[in-house]
């Protein structure tokens, strides 16, 4: 007996049965391949409009002037389309910028610094004007009155206001040392050339460094405390082949080194909480106040006839007011220039540019005093130097 296999019938005989009105084949094969045509066509409409909706929403990211002010337009005029061209380019200079901004603040910096100096010494030693306690109280009057402009109109750096008596307090006595180190500075001028005064001046990491474990108990890997050996060597060395050595005015030049190491370590003890912290331009702000109503009545008693010799210097020589003015400015803005190379450079471009600051002093107070110099003063200067740049390379190693 023959077996036979029953199919199903198909789906377009079953539709003709349920539908008489279609046929099985071509009818229901059209269909079919309509509604395939149709579903593409709703997908590729719907992928177009994703695509079109994706490129103007992008366009305002990628220029930041259309997503700012307004939606994205429809027609952007030729300057908003030529506005990212123009950020290309600008950012494209902005190294070359500021590189221009930090060489023109090293170039201030050492004027302002070198400047200061030279004329201290010019009119202590060279214009008869013998009151170093009296310019220093100017210095600082200078800063008081500039550095108010700078902050609270110029707005250079925010205000940061005094929270209690007991910062003033602190603040107070840190502008005592810090007139300290000043005068001490200044009256070493008077009695020692440039040169030396610089050499001395360089042993500032060994006093601070003394007066951090002294004060801290912090101390330093034992590298770093042996590379402050050619430090004072060198100063003793160059102490020995001074021409122009003089007793009175090492001694205060000494006393100024170790003020304003002092000072330093001092500034890190009383203002280390973080509520009371102010940069170098705020503390000058508050300090240089503090500077003048103690300098005032120490300039009146120390040197009495301070008045009427300055007026006479100022008959004698037309640009004496001048020079006292000029020599105040570069006081403040050797501290303004101070603290932006500091803001705008780092630690170790700053030790370098200070250790060749100190240098290029010491060539130029030759050049223009015409003091003379020997061999072994040259030679105590530069193991004093390198036992400094030693020294700073050594501690930021072991930090």
């Amino acid at each position: 007996m023959r077996h036979v296999q029953h199919k199903s019938p198909p789906i377009s005989i079953l539709a003709a049965h349920t539908h008489p009105h279609i046929t099985p084949t071509t009818t229901s094969q059209h269909r079919f391949r309509a509604s395939r045509h149709n579903h593409r066509h709703f997908t590729n409409t719907i992928n177009l409009q994703q695509t079109l909706t994706n490129r103007s929403q992008s366009k305002p990211i990628q220029n930041p002037p259309f997503s700012s002010t307004n939606s994205t337009p429809q027609n952007p005029s030729p300057s908003q389309s030529l506005d990212l061209p123009k950020k290309m380019s600008s950012s494209s200079s902005s190294p070359s910028t500021q590189i221009f901004f930090i060489s023109s603040l090293i170039i201030l910096w050492y004027s302002s610094n070198i400047g200061v100096l030279l004329l201290n010494k010019l009119l202590l030693s060279n214009y008869g004007f013998k009151f170093p306690i009296f310019l220093t109280m100017c210095h600082m009057s200078a800063c008081a009155i500039l550095s108010y402009i700078s902050i609270v109109f110029l707005k250079i750096v925010p205000l940061q206001k005094i929270k209690s008596r007991s910062q003033f307090l602190r603040i107070a006595t840190l502008s005592i040392v810090f007139c300290a180190s000043v005068v001490g500075g200044n009256i070493s001028l008077r009695y020692l050339p440039v040169s030396f005064n610089q050499a001395v001046g360089a042993t500032t990491p060994f006093f601070t460094a003394l007066f951090a474990y002294l004060m801290t108990f912090k101390r330093e890997a034992w590298v770093t405390y042996c590379a402050l050996i050619p430090v004072v060597t060198g100063v003793m060395i160059a102490s020995g082949g001074e021409p122009s050595f003089h007793l009175y005015g090492f001694i205060m030049c000494i006393s100024a080194t170790a003020a304003r190491a002092f000072k330093s370590v001092l500034q890190g003890i009383l203002l280390s909480s973080e509520g009371e912290k102010l940069n170098s331009m705020n503390l000058l702000l508050y300090m240089s106040p503090v500077a003048i109503v103690v300098l005032l009545p120490v300039a009146l008693v120390m040197e009495p006839d301070v008045v009427d010799v300055t007026i006479s210097l100022a008959l004698k020589h037309r640009y004496m007011w001048l020079l006292l003015l000029v020599n105040s400015t570069m006081a403040y803005a050797a501290n303004l220039t101070n603290f932006l190379v500091t803001k705008n450079t780092s630690a170790l471009t700053l030790q370098v540019l200070g250790n060749a600051k100190g240098a290029v002093a010491v060539v130029i107070s030759i050049l223009l005093f015409r003091n003379p110099v020997t061999f072994i003063g040259i030679a105590g200067y530069s193991m004093t130097v390198m036992g400094v740049v030693a020294y700073g390379e050594s501690k930021r190693r072991h930090q």
